[in-house]
């Protein structure tokens, strides 16, 4: 895939830091994904999920958002459970489940060093999540996994950070009437330490599902 206005190429140049890690990674792996990783679901979808980045070991190996990691457990869970998903999350993009009025989105498409993408790379990568939101015409809510992917959307709209206060379980109106739902991220450390329940995550969930 080449690169255009709305979508990073294969090869995409953009993050100097991203770009060599990528080169590493398909050098010591390359029979994994090692590229971009593009968006899942149908755009017409009334919901999206924002993450961070793809994890090395997850999305980056297998092309797909949350698959391959131990995020993507409760994630896909939550969504089978609430009929935004079908089929079955084998943690394998052949594993058949397909996505119904949800698409997931990263606020980074590469995947970054320790996980965490820089302030410049996150601004930098900010044009590929501001078309994605733009091409999602009946866009109603987005739910933000974290801190960074809050911020990210909200650079989207050009609102300043300091406007909207990231908390979990906070539910914030945007100019153009989509809501923004926060909750802390589906990672493995928030998971196994407490801070995020299956109750906390489905909770928001129903909150967003809960909407006209």
């Amino acid at each position: 895939m080449s690169e255009t206005a709305d979508t990073p190429g294969r090869d995409c140049p953009l993050c100097p830091r991203l770009v060599a890690y990528r080169e590493a990674n398909r050098a010591k792996w390359p029979e994994w994904h090692n590229a971009p990783v593009p968006c899942w679901g149908p755009k017409e979808a009334r919901i999206m999920v924002l993450g961070l980045a793809p994890g090395v070991k997850g999305a980056n190996r297998t092309g797909r958002p949350f698959t391959g990691d131990h995020a993507g457990r409760l994630l896909y869970a939550t969504l089978l459970k609430y009929g935004l998903a079908t089929g079955e999350y084998r943690e394998d993009p052949q594993d058949g489940m397909a996505l119904q009025g949800v698409r997931i989105v990263n606020a980074v498409r590469c995947v970054p060093p320790e996980n965490l993408p820089t302030p410049a790379e996150i601004t930098t990568c900010n044009r590929f999540l501001a078309a994605e939101r733009a091409a999602m015409p009946r866009l109603k809510a987005v739910i933000a996994l974290g801190l960074v992917a809050h911020n990210a959307l909200l650079k989207t709209y050009r609102i300043p950070v300091a406007r909207v206060k990231f908390a979990h379980g906070a539910m914030h109106e945007l100019p153009d009437g989509v809501a923004l739902a926060d909750s802390y991220h589906v990672s493995r450390y928030n998971t196994q330490t407490g801070r995020l329940t299956t109750e906390m995550f489905e909770a928001v969930v129903q909150a967003v599902l809960a909407r006209p």
